[in-house]
């Protein structure tokens, strides 16, 4: 393959590794130095990706768990333009300022849907197994091209203010990472199976409609407390997804899985453990509820929870 998806991991690694280099030299930050250690870590993740042995892995996870948990990450004052030139510059880009955002899931679509099956030579020209993610790398990357073009800016300034986002967002970056990885780990402890045996115990899935609510209210609530649905999918998929609904209803395995992570997603807008979706924005905004983003979403979350239990029922043999 030509693209593959090991090019975006060196890239975001690098992004970090920029980042930890531009925060240690940031003598305004009261931590620069553990600050950067924490970030020049998780840049060491995706340099090596697979190189890494896996218990390495685990201690570069759990020092920076330390990190982070000690309050050793803290933002630093990041260099931005004067508001006056700030706002004319807005005033002169006007609805322009879109067109970057917008070419990400353009050239995401287009990737998936067109380029699938492109082949340069012998070689495959993006990475079919990861098809998608590819893509949108690639759009993030013709985004960035047209940022620069349209603000007369340099790919350094991207990077500078992808370290003010990252302060701003600080620890939470990562936890997204680490509760998926925490979510596989829950399912190799069989923690799906306890699922399974309180679910298939105490509830009466004899009934279609109740194990596809079952299931639906699993996958969010679990979302809830874990505040990721990559963590939430590995155990009720294994704890009510595949023995109840694919074992003994007969679903379409990826009907359940597609309409089993929007159940999840609708969990994500409810919990303040999904904090670089949740509590984040609220800081950045200055918001005086750090939970007003949670209250706003809920009156979307519920109703939209209910709908895929509905379209789960229905659609479940497609």
């Amino acid at each position: 393959m030509i693209v593959s998806l090991d090019f975006f991991y060196v890239l975001v690694g690098l992004l970090f590794a920029a980042t930890a280099v531009m925060t240690v030299r940031d003598e305004t930050n009261p931590r620069r130095f553990t600050t950067a250690l924490f970030w020049g870590l998780y840049a060491l993740v995706y340099l090596l990706g697979e190189r890494l042995p896996p218990a390495a892995a685990g201690v570069l996870m759990i020092a920076m768990a330390l990190i982070a948990g000690c309050g050793l990450v803290r933002p630093g004052r990041a260099s931005v333009l004067p508001e006056e030139a700030r706002l004319s510059s807005a005033a002169r880009l006007g609805n322009r300022l879109l067109v970057p955002a917008l070419a990400i899931p353009v050239v995401t679509m287009f990737g998936s849907v067109v380029l699938k099956d492109v082949h340069v030579g012998l070689a495959v020209l993006l990475d079919r197994n990861n098809l998608t993610l590819v893509s949108m790398g690639c759009g993030s990357i013709v985004a960035l091209a047209l940022a620069c073009a349209l603000t007369r800016a340099t790919p350094l300034q991207g990077v500078r203010e992808a370290r003010r986002l990252i302060d701003a967002m600080s620890w939470a970056v990562v936890l997204p990472h680490m509760l998926a990885v925490l979510g596989l780990l829950f399912a190799e402890a069989g923690v799906g199976k306890a699922v399974a045996h309180v679910v298939t115990s105490y509830l009466p899935l004899d009934s279609r409609l109740l194990a596809c609510a079952a299931f639906c209210v699993g996958m969010a609530l679990f979302t809830v407390v874990m505040g990721n649905g990559f963590a939430a999918f590995p155990v009720i998929a294994g704890g009510i997804g595949i023995p109840v609904l694919v074992g003994v209803y007969r679903a379409n395995p990826a009907v359940m899985a597609a309409i089993g992570m929007f159940s999840a997603y609708c969990g994500t807008l409810m919990t303040p453990m999904a904090a670089n979706f949740n509590i984040v924005p609220a800081a950045l905004l200055d918001l005086p509820d750090k939970n007003a983003v949670i209250k706003a979403q809920l009156p979307t979350a519920l109703p939209l929870l209910g709908a895929n239990i509905v379209l789960l029922y229905f659609l479940m043999y497609r």
